[in-house]
Parts: C-alpha cells; sequence; structure tokens
C-alpha cells in the first residue's frame, strides 16, 4: 500500500468507528426514551455530544475533501457506506423518539401551567360592575422552547 492509500484507509477506518460508536450511542438512547427513562439518557449526553460533535467534523472533512474515497479499497468503502446508512436509519427514529419526548414535555408543563393560573385566578374578587373580574396570567410564565 502506498502512504496515500494507507493513510486514506486509516481515516476511512476512523470515520467507519466513529459512525459506528454514535449509532450504537443513539440507538441506546432511542431505547431508553422508549422505555420512560430520560434520565438515563441525561447521564451520558456530554459524551453524545463530543461524539456528535467529531462526527460532524470528520464528516465535514471526508465532504471537503472526497479523494480519499477514490483511494481506499472496496471493502473499506463499502463499510462505510454500510456504516453511513445504518447511522441515518438510526438518526431518524431518534429524531422522532426525541420529538415524542420533547411533546409530553411540553404538553406537561401546559397542563401544569394552566392549573397554577386557574387556580390562582379563583378568588379575584368583584369589579364595579359586580361582575367577577379575570385573573392576570402575568403571574405564570411559560417558555415554549425547549
Amino acid at each position: 500500500m502506498t502512504p496515500d492509500v494507507e493513510t486514506s484507509t486509516l481515516r476511512a477506518q476512523q470515520l467507519i468507528n466513529l459512525t459506528q460508536a454514535l449509532t450504537q450511542r443513539l440507538s441506546a438512547e432511542s431505547a431508553a426514551f422508549r422505555a420512560h427513562r430520560a434520565q438515563d439518557v441525561a447521564a451520558g449526553m456530554a459524551e453524545t455530544q463530543e461524539l456528535a460533535n467529531l462526527y460532524r467534523r470528520e464528516s465535514a472533512q471526508a465532504k471537503a475533501a472526497p479523494a480519499f474515497l477514490q483511494v481506499i479499497p472496496a471493502a473499506e468503502r463499502d463499510a462505510l457506506l454500510a456504516a453511513t446508512e445504518a447511522f441515518e436509519a438510526v438518526l431518524s427514529e431518534h429524531a422522532s423518539v426525541v420529538d415524542a419526548a420533547r411533546q409530553v414535555s411540553e404538553g406537561l408543563v401546559r397542563t401544569i401551567a394552566a392549573e397554577v393560573a386557574g387556580a390562582r385566578a379563583q378568588g379575584v374578587g368583584y369589579g364595579a360592575s359586580g361582575r367577577a373580574t379575570e385573573g392576570d396570567g402575568r403571574a405564570v410564565a411559560l417558555n415554549r422552547k425547549a
């Protein structure tokens, strides 16, 4: 093997290993969310973020200089393609599971905020017309960003 082929093969193998590690991590997180164990995900969030950042950098470098793919052996190229396809499938599933968990969390927050606002609005008093005055919802803040 020439130095270019050897270097490109090592680079491809590193990208394969990184992709597989991130795929396993996201798969485990999806399983934890499905099992209603979001607290398990929180413990490894820093490691997942680090792997995602490494993957983003490595894939950006590969995209910027795709020539290394031309010289690597076909087996490495096929392994990289398979790892990338598996990652994309798990990433799509992970996105749906996280979105579902986000919607549930936001629904709970909205429900709790509505209950608190409703409880505070009771017994506000009567106005000059003899009718009960409406409660003021400013006491409860709801951040709609997750």
